[in-house]
């Protein structure tokens, strides 16, 4: 068994936390009459997600949230799933739908997730969900995204004022954590392909979240001593023998004789990110009952 470095932000117990509110929450609605159901939607083959499947099922079934899983055949057309998932909109019985990856080539993942109803979109992926962000309406923010800032305050770290570097700048992780963190107060800088010196930037950083998917890209002598550091990057790598592992954007050997926090790959992010995917999946269901008791109260006064 591998132990644990002090300095080692696991992602389990903030996992198994957030859980345990939401099995809270969700026993009370049931309680009501309030049943949440996740629809997971995956297309072809789906080795590749199998993993993530059963372990969403898993901390659903652990949070009191039904989880059923629909699996397409390849050869299905972009419309006949965007009728497919506008059906699910519809339902009433549906809480949140998860569109699984990878998908096949002529499959426009984007697409699929701007059909998904916003009140429905439990991973955060909707333009208008991640548009809300920039509003500081952030209760369905992407799942990733989230999760790395649910680490970052499990440090105790004061986020106003806290000096916070991104790199990466993608649409569902990096630019969404540069605005939940800037709702916090933070003074955010967002590094890409094109910062001229991504060390110069890391290195003042009290927090550094890495998400780009270059393996071992963030070194000891990018860190600045005593920082929080989310390591974001999944990277599958082969050793001399041709064993493959997985390892984060970040050289965590090295940096974390530096920083005071950092997060282990895997064990870190992933975890929470689950667990967020299901505390979203609680405020949709609130939201949509909000929604149908007011359209019925007002049904009732006519």
């Amino acid at each position: 068994m591998v132990q644990s470095h002090p300095h080692d932000l696991r992602g389990k117990p903030i996992a198994d936390a957030i859980i345990a509110e939401v099995r809270r929450e969700t026993e009370m609605l049931a309680a009501a009459g309030w049943h949440p159901r996740l629809l997971s939607i995956s297309i072809g083959d789906v080795e590749a997600a199998a993993v993530y499947i059963r372990n969403q099922k898993r901390q659903a079934e652990r949070a009191g949230i039904a989880f059923e899983e629909r699996n397409f055949p390849a050869s299905i057309t972009q419309a006949e799933l965007e009728v497919a998932i506008r059906a699910m909109n519809a339902d009433p019985r549906v809480t949140g739908i998860i569109i699984q990856r990878p998908a096949p080539a002529h499959i426009a993942l984007k697409a699929l997730q701007g059909a998904v109803h916003p009140m429905k979109d439990v991973e955060g992926m909707h333009p208008a969900s991640i548009g809300n962000i920039v509003y500081n309406q952030l209760d369905l923010a992407p799942c990733t995204a989230a999760a790395s800032v649910e680490l970052l305050k499990a440090t105790g770290l004061k986020l106003e004022g806290l000096e916070v570097v991104v790199v990466g700048h993608s649409e569902i992780v990096g630019k969404p954590i540069a605005f939940l963190l800037m709702s916090e107060g933070a003074t955010v800088t967002v590094c890409h392909h094109m910062t001229r010196s991504v060390a110069i930037h890391a290195r003042r950083a009290d927090a550094l979240f890495v998400a780009v998917g270059k393996a071992r890209l963030i070194t000891a002598e990018m860190v600045k001593p005593g920082a929080a550091v989310i390591d974001i990057g999944i990277n599958v790598v082969k050793d001399a023998e041709g064993r493959e592992s997985v390892i984060g954007d970040v050289d965590t050997d090295s940096v974390r004789e530096v920083a005071a926090w950092i997060t282990p790959v895997p064990g870190g992010v992933g975890p929470v990110t689950v667990a967020i995917l299901l505390r979203n999946a609680l405020t949709a269901l609130k939201r949509q009952r909000t929604l149908y008791e007011t359209a019925y109260r007002e049904d009732v006064g006519r």
